[in-house]
């Protein structure tokens, strides 16, 4: 079995973890253009206990919750990406708007969300607080977003040819 793994065998691989005493952190997102930000992000995230888990939204969910035109990287594609880092022991892909359900079946020790959400904006935290666990704001890395990525290349694709020839010269 790999890292990318379905939602019903991470419920049993984080149970067994968690029945060995290890502490699970669970965080999510799209990851559509992985950059330095994500990877920061993810590696604070392992720090905080045994393995983490990544959730990553479908194809499906990414359309809804960003637009028609996202995700730009298809769902397998992003979490083949995200297994392929060291810090990330596990990745699934979840289909609805959010990943509450889920969080709600594994119940990690941690759940981990980037500072851009506030505490009331946490999906699944009333579900890892009840069950004795923790919620962690990780401060974002400065001058990194995929929007702000997408913003530069739209406006070096549509710049007249000159201009954009002239910036990589």
């Amino acid at each position: 079995m790999g890292k990318i793994v379905s939602q019903d065998e991470l419920i049993l691989l984080t149970a067994r973890e968690k029945r060995n005493g290890r502490q699970v952190v669970f965080t999510n997102g799209c990851f559509d253009l992985l950059h330095p930000g994500h990877v920061r992000c993810l590696a604070e995230a392992r720090a905080l206990g045994d393995l983490l888990v990544v959730a990553v939204n479908s194809d499906r969910s990414v359309r809804g919750n960003k637009g028609p035109e996202r995700p730009l990287v298809p769902q397998q594609d992003r979490a083949e990406v995200l297994a392929a880092l060291a810090s990330v022991d596990y990745v699934t892909i979840f289909d609805e708007p959010t990943p509450r359900e889920l969080i709600a079946r594994v119940l990690p020790s941690v759940l981990v969300k980037g500072a851009d959400w506030l505490p009331d904006e946490v999906v699944g935290r009333e579900q890892v607080e009840g069950a004795g666990g923790r919620v962690v704001s990780i401060p974002l890395a400065p001058g990194y977003s995929t929007t702000s990525l997408l913003e530069k290349i739209h406006k070096t694709a549509t710049a007249p040819s000159g201009e954009a020839a002239d910036r990589h010269t």
